[in-house]
């Protein structure tokens, strides 16, 4: 059997119009009504309402949970299963819900508090810098107050976040291809939304966490684990600290993966592990219609 590995898209790889033709699947409608009870909103008419809307955190995170687990769902249903399970920021949630971590209903309570805090953590900005050199991007980042590599995504691409002033100077100093501010609320997976993530942390804390039935990457610490307290210790980090999601891709490689799904819309993710680790099969599995039958 090859060795495979199932990975989740966060914020950012929303798109009008996701999950909209799952609902010709009964467990999906199903799913969708039980989300509308948790949020207080449909899922799918904000997936098919304008793109300013589906991109606000408050609703762009709890949407991608429930489209991209739905997902994962059938995939399961269908007799497929993932030998090891990372997520990308937001898609860790749905990494830990496919390891059995906790419940669906659970893990979409959380992720709905999570949208909540971060959505109201104005201020700050992050940028995205493409082929840029990487010694003097870390020696830049050490000699500007508050600014931190916020994604490591691959050898060619970053997100830093921080302090408006701190990005831009950081952004005017270093040399890249391309560095393209992007349109969010707040300074994410940085010191900024430390009072955010400190609110968060007692809401994580209530949650019993089982150990998990595949081994997860964490955004944080790229290794893998089954243990539920060490996964529930991870995730507390994960507001505030770096994704490593280049030695994510590394780690995968490490482990003998021999193939990759992603599992959500768009296909940032396998981009992303494709220019780290080439040699490794990637997959998409974005809408109803790329679903094994």
């Amino acid at each position: 059997m090859t060795k495979t590995a199932w990975v989740f898209p966060g914020q950012g790889s929303q798109a009008q119009g996701m999950g909209i033709d799952l609902l010709d699947i009964p467990s999906a409608r199903d799913k969708f009504a039980q989300a509308e009870s948790i949020l207080g909103w449909s899922v799918t008419e904000i997936c098919q309402s304008d793109a300013e809307q589906l991109s606000r955190t408050l609703y762009t995170q709890p949407s991608l949970y429930v489209v991209e687990s739905i997902l994962a769902d059938i995939l399961r249903e269908r007799g497929q299963k993932p030998d090891l399970l990372a997520g990308h920021s937001l898609g860790e949630y749905i990494a830990l819900y496919v390891a059995g971590v906790f419940e669906w209903a659970v893990g979409l309570h959380l992720v709905k508090r999570r949208a909540e805090l971060m959505d109201s953590a104005a201020g700050g900005m992050m940028a995205a810098l493409m082929n840029f050199d990487r010694e003097q991007l870390e020696a830049v980042i050490a000699e500007t107050p508050d600014v931190v590599l916020a994604n490591d995504n691959s050898p060619a691409q970053v997100i830093i976040s921080g302090t408006t002033e701190a990005v831009q100077t950081v952004m005017s100093q270093v040399k890249s291809k391309r560095a393209i501010p992007l349109k969010v609320s707040g300074a994410f997976h940085s010191p900024l939304v430390a009072a955010a993530a400190t609110e968060f942390q007692e809401v994580l804390e209530s949650v019993q966490f089982q150990p998990a039935i595949a081994p997860v990457l964490s955004n944080v610490e790229p290794t893998p684990s089954v243990d539920a307290e060490v996964l529930k210790q991870r995730l507390i980090k994960q507001m505030t600290g770096s994704v490593r999601w280049r030695e994510i891709s590394l780690e995968l490689a490490a482990n003998g993966i021999e193939r990759v799904v992603e599992i959500g819309p768009g296909n940032v993710l396998t981009g992303l592990i494709k220019r780290t680790v080439p040699d490794i099969i990637l997959e998409n599995i974005r809408n109803a219609g790329e679903l094994p039958v």
